[in-house]
């Protein structure tokens, strides 16, 4: 928390503040983006309360992943008669680049 003061008092006076706080226990959070995902390793989370309204403090190991477009693997798909499966792959080898994906496949 605060280097220097005692959690028990802090713990007390966020009580006399209307404050109230649920540690909550997970393996990871994965927050999901338009164009990645945002993953949280061993998190720590505390669910805070304050005055009716809730909020999650989290803290961990964070590690972005990109995600892949669904338009992208059908086109592979189409592009070199490939599985989804391999399309996914080519992506993933390539930067989700789709050109790069396609040539890759083709070779």
């Amino acid at each position: 928390m605060i280097p220097g003061i005692n959690p028990k008092q802090m713990e007390k006076v966020m009580k006399q503040m209307g404050m109230k706080q649920e540690p909550l226990e997970a393996k990871e959070v994965i927050i999901k983006q338009e164009d990645k995902e945002l993953i949280i390793r061993n998190p720590e989370i505390m669910k805070v309360n304050m005055m009716g309204q809730e909020t999650l403090q989290i803290t961990g190991q964070l590690e972005e992943k990109e995600s892949i477009n669904e338009e992208d693997i059908s086109l592979i798909e189409k592009e070199t008669n490939a599985s989804r499966e391999d399309a996914i792959k080519a992506l993933k080898e390539n930067d989700n680049e789709v050109a790069s994906a396609i040539i890759s496949l083709k070779e």
